[in-house]
């Protein structure tokens, strides 16, 4: 009873995080709020949470970049996908070994390994935190695209890294050869292990299907059951669990391509990944707010293995990491930039804004978040000779204050880079879009055309095939011509107003259905079902 009641409280804190963020008279980013809800927390009460590192890193990690892996427009990806390596694995093995030398060589206490293990968490980047700190500022579609794909596989290679930066610390050798090994064994069997994962379960799923129909509530809880399962089998091989459940989301998208799924459930699934992805986000901040007291507790007892007495220097060490992080990121972004994106436009004469501003912004958006809270707790807690795991105490606290600093520096920084800051101009989609639409309704017209004559052939009474079919035929071939060039002015001049009245129509018909589920007069069935219409329909006028 003891841990569901401490899931529901957390539960709970996550919700009341999200309406103090909308409350509060200036911006302040949601995981922010969420962290120092979770310190009040941990003050307020003399429970503790005790976090088991790999059972909080198999919970949390496997949906969240699962779903990562899945939503991400990999059109996109690929486009910009020299810069995202480029910044998702170079900069993590510079910042892993610069980083690492920094620290060790700031603080003589901590293990080379250890500092190498420390180095490997803070590198990856958090997209998530990046959203909530740029919901008043949208990040540029193209900057946001290569921050989500910088993130995706820098998550894996960090947490690769620190792998064998734990291994090292462990055995007390380290050789480049076998590292190098194991990391190829590492990064390659989990990526095939995460594909062939999801290529098998889509297809078992839609053969079922196919024979004896689809139940949309098992749809839903395969998809769930995808991520967990591509970790767990790539963890028995000894490879990389993150880096299956990216490549298993991946490969999601294209093994969902080919396969059909009803509406109802592809709308359902997205509901409740959309409310998982809410949740889990959410409640590793609070965790991480709530653990924070605890650490502090013991900042005298963790300063002191470094030669010092005074906790402040625990302080002057994060914002000591911080900056070289943001250093080392600058320096690489920079590189980066100018060598894939900014020479192009450049080229092309296209980059009208200053150069420094998108660098900056772009740097500034490598907030450590969940990933690097989930990394850090994984440190084991004894060597294998069983002695205490040098300085791991120390590591957690750096590691807690590098995402609070990181936060705060971007809460503050992101908003005045971002404001009027313009990518590279990106080619209009719409022409691509209207093409896709009108060879959709032409297809449409012509299969209904087809049904019209099968039917009046089968059953006779041809009158009433046509003018039930031609007044769908009529709507398609409206859509043909107000995408095809005619009525285009009329089209985008009416296109505000038509989702104006769209949205006033949709209002006047939630007044009705309300009245009429008050007086009893419509069934609970029937108005869930008109209401979803009425849902669909708003989506539609307000897109």
């Amino acid at each position: 009873m003891e841990t569901v009641s401490i899931v529901l409280f957390l539960l709970l804190a996550v919700v009341v995080s999200g309406a103090i963020s909308r409350m509060l008279p200036v911006s302040i980013p949601t995981p922010l709020v969420q962290i120092l809800l979770g310190a009040v927390i941990g003050l307020s009460t003399s429970h503790r949470v005790e976090l088991d590192p790999e059972l909080f890193l198999f919970l949390f990690l496997p949906p969240l970049l699962f779903l990562d892996g899945w939503r991400i427009p990999k059109d996109e990806l690929l486009k910009d996908v020299s810069t995202v390596v480029e910044l998702a694995l170079g900069l993590v093995l510079l910042t892993v070994v610069g980083m690492g030398f920094f620290i060790h060589w700031m603080i003589p206490a901590m293990p080379l390994a250890v500092a190498f293990a420390l180095a490997a968490v803070v590198s990856p980047t958090d997209p998530i935190a990046v959203s909530a700190i740029a919901a008043r500022v949208p990040i540029p579609k193209r900057m946001m695209h290569i921050l989500e794909g910088e993130s995706l596989l820098n998550d894996a290679s960090g947490l690769v890294c620190l792998r064998v930066a734990v291994a090292a610390a462990l055995t007390g050798s380290f050789s480049a050869g076998s590292a190098a090994l194991n990391f190829l064994w590492v990064a390659g069997a989990g990526l095939a292990i995460g594909v062939a994962v999801t290529l098998v379960v889509t297809r078992a799923k839609a053969w079922v299907a196919k024979r004896w129909g689809e139940d949309t509530g098992s749809q839903i809880l395969v998809s769930l059951l995808i991520p967990f399962g591509s970790y767990l089998l790539a963890e028995h091989v000894h490879a990389s669990g993150i880096l299956a459940a990216v490549s298993a989301g991946v490969t999601m998208t294209f093994a969902e391509s080919s396969r059909q799924t009803m509406a109802s459930t592809r709308m359902r699934r997205n509901s409740v990944w959309d409310m998982i992805q809410f949740t889990l986000n959410g409640i590793i901040f609070v965790l991480l707010g709530e653990q924070l007291p605890g650490i502090l507790e013991g900042a005298h007892q963790t300063v002191l293995p470094t030669g010092h007495a005074s906790p402040w220097w625990l302080a002057i060490y994060t914002v000591a990491i911080v900056a070289g992080l943001a250093l080392l990121r600058f320096v690489w972004v920079w590189a980066s930039l100018h060598l894939t994106i900014l020479r192009k436009a450049d080229r092309a004469g296209d980059m009208r804004s200053p150069d420094w501003r998108l660098v900056a912004a772009t740097s500034f958006a490598g907030v450590r978040g969940a990933i690097t809270l989930a990394g850090v707790l994984t440190l084991p807690l004894a060597l294998n000779d069983g002695t205490a795991f040098p300085a791991r105490d120390l590591a957690i606290f750096l590691a807690a204050g590098v995402i609070v600093v990181s936060l705060i520096l971007a809460s503050i920084a992101l908003p005045v880079l971002l404001k009027g800051l313009t990518m590279p101009p990106e080619p209009s989609k719409q022409a691509e879009e209207d093409s896709a639409r009108i060879a959709a309704a032409e297809a449409a017209i012509q299969a209904i055309e087809r049904h019209q004559h099968a039917l009046a052939e089968d059953h006779g009474e041809a009158d009433l095939y046509v003018t039930a079919g031609g007044r769908i035929m009529d709507l398609y071939r409206e859509r043909i011509e107000g995408l095809s060039g005619q009525q285009a002015d009329e089209r985008r001049a009416g296109h505000r107003l038509f989702g104006e009245f769209g949205l006033v129509g949709v209002k006047a018909e939630r007044a009705v259905l309300a009245r009429l589920l008050r007086d009893r007069r419509l069934s609970s069935e029937v108005a869930r079902k008109l209401t979803r219409e009425l849902d669909l329909a708003e989506a539609r006028y307000r897109g």
